[in-house]
């Protein structure tokens, strides 16, 4: 069963996210919060394969959780279930390292669609919002350039990046180590003109969009 973990303020939300992940088979709620320390809490007892989270927390943002998970455990994956406008705030969750963004009135209708989207190593967004993101790629030259400038193998690091794979994954996966990861992480970061790990992931989800993968 896939474990799923719930970090909502409003206790009829998480009830109504509960009990449609209840009626699967094969997923199942694992734990609930109200704020980000009981979240944190929980995660010192349990490893979800999965946590929804929503923005407005007491103790904390919904983003100051989101990076608390990924510095605790970069293979949590984490959907966002917010009211705030997606096109404000999507962009800045996937960069935050989360691989997807449901709106709550969308939430009953989509969220196990969601769910098993980012479950299968894909970004969920709204369709407006995949198309937003794509009429605003980056398209100067620059870029460009610095994408085909990539080694063979720092183009395989990049397109993990954008699908969200951990690096000690990607090591097992490449059969290289993570130190060796980090180099060409590096390597990208210059070649791409880009300062931060954040940025870097900025950049490889929107090409991994781009490219349909």
């Amino acid at each position: 069963m896939t474990k799923i973990l719930i970090v909502d303020d409003h206790p009829l939300v998480r009830a109504g996210l509960a009990q449609l992940i209840g009626d699967t088979t094969d997923l199942e709620v694992c734990g609930e919060a109200g704020d980000m320390s009981s979240a944190l809490q929980l995660l010192d007892t349990i490893t979800p394969d999965l946590a929804i989270i929503d923005l407005s927390l007491s103790g904390g943002s919904g983003f100051d959780l989101i990076e608390r998970i990924k510095a605790r455990n970069k293979e949590i994956l984490v959907l966002v279930a917010s009211m705030h406008d997606e096109s404000l705030y999507a962009e800045r969750v996937l960069a935050l390292g989360a691989r997807g963004y449901i709106n709550k009135q969308e939430a009953q209708e989509k969220i196990i669609q969601a769910i098993r989207q980012v479950l299968s190593g894909k970004v969920y967004l709204s369709n407006n919002m995949t198309e937003k993101i794509l009429n605003n790629i980056v398209s100067s030259s620059d870029e460009k350039q610095g994408i085909k400038s990539l080694s063979n193998r720092e183009l395989q690091v990049f397109e993990m990046i954008g699908q969200g794979v951990a690096p000690g994954k990607m090591a097992k996966q490449l059969n290289i180590s993570v130190k060796t990861i980090e180099t060409h992480q590096a390597h990208i970061k210059k070649k791409l003109g880009v300062r931060s790990a954040h940025e870097l992931t900025h950049h490889a989800i929107r090409w991994v969009l781009e490219q349909g993968k």
